[in-house]
């Protein structure tokens, strides 16, 4: 895959996958070119090879003839793009905390938007919020008899996927309590640091901001419980958005000798949550079951099998295995109590 600047990418403002991304080239001081739109709406499918799923954003990079190719899963897009630009990297060197960084990641990723996905269409306002601004953000230019049609159109799509993330009535209060937890472990955590691993900003800080981004400033429910909970990590929000002037240096990173309490905080959140749903889902999934059920924080959790969880799961464990067996021993020691080691097995 030939990646050329100014990188481009479609993708809408109220899309967290758009946000982390931008952030991202922002901070790399990577050129990018943006279309603020749906990809349906611009692309050839006939031409273009189609992602599965089509998402927010969609980067058109292209392939060893030339041609255009789609692709829209943000954590080998960032792999790619500090494999071509090398400064400023959101990866760390040393091979432990460059793990960690991962796991981190993907939990922000795929735990962090079950926060956002949850909140944004479960409750009346924000469903009607979102429903509008989603396609007045896409353009807003949009006659209101367009708007009507879309916010419809919007609508009835995101509610049919609410499944994804295992959003339901059943597990509307747990999500709702992991949510105001975490955001009460980054409250402490920002007073001694300014990013998750240290004092510069990991790809796992933009995977956390671009959910943030939208829990923050985009759904007014979350913004709320925010308010109330963690004013730093509104202002972290707030200025992660741009690091475009953020001077880093290799000496940011935290020691990999032993975690900052708040981190591991962080990771026994991961353990109790993420991991238990994602081994259920991957028990689900080989067993050819096409829905779970799991008991996390003393509460039940029901929800659809994900194939693509099988995935992510299958990426942290060859992530795992790609270190040195001294380097896999002095993660193992780092996560010793957070039930995250029962994922690397």
């Amino acid at each position: 895959m030939i990646i050329k600047a100014p990188v481009k990418l479609i993708g809408n403002n109220g899309s967290p996958y758009t946000r982390k991304m931008v952030a991202l080239l922002r901070y790399k001081h990577i050129p990018y070119k943006i279309i603020w739109g749906e990809p349906d709406e611009y692309l050839d499918w006939n031409n273009i090879e189609k992602p599965k799923p089509v998402l927010h954003p969609t980067f058109l990079f292209e392939n060893s003839e030339k041609k255009i190719t789609a692709v829209t899963d943000s954590t080998p897009i960032i792999r790619k793009l500090e494999s071509k630009f090398t400064s400023r990297s959101t990866i760390p060197s040393n091979p432990v905390l460059r793990f960690l960084n991962y796991l981190l990641e993907d939990y922000g990723d795929e735990w962090g938007t079950k926060f956002m996905f949850h909140y944004r269409w479960y409750d009346d306002k924000d469903i009607d919020n979102a429903g509008t601004l989603l396609p007045l953000y896409a353009n807003s230019t949009l006659t209101n008899e367009e708007l009507s049609y879309k916010k419809e159109k919007i609508t009835q799509r995101q509610l049919g996927r609410v499944w994804v993330v295992g959003s339901n009535k059943k597990t509307a209060p747990l999500i709702d309590q992991c949510f105001k937890k975490i955001i009460s472990i980054l409250e402490d955590h920002f007073i001694n640091f300014p990013f998750l691993l240290g004092s510069r900003p990991s790809s796992a800080d933009f995977a956390f901001f671009g959910q943030l981004s939208q829990l923050v400033g985009f759904d007014p429910t979350p913004r709320s419980i925010i308010e109330k909970n963690s004013m730093r990590t509104m202002a972290w929000v707030g200025k992660t958005e741009d690091l475009s002037g953020l001077e880093p240096d290799s000496e940011d990173w935290i020691n990999d000798s032993k975690l900052p309490e708040t981190i591991k905080r962080i990771f026994c959140e991961v353990g109790k949550t993420y991991v238990p749903t994602m081994l259920k889902n991957e028990e689900a999934f080989n067993s050819g079951e096409e829905k779970w059920s799991a008991e996390i924080l003393g509460r039940e959790w029901e929800q659809r099998t994900f194939p693509y969880q099988v995935k992510c799961l299958k990426w942290i464990r060859e992530e795992f295995r790609s270190l040195g067996d001294k380097d896999q021993q002095k993660v193992l020691n780092l996560l010793k109590d957070t039930d995250c080691e029962r994922i690397l097995n």
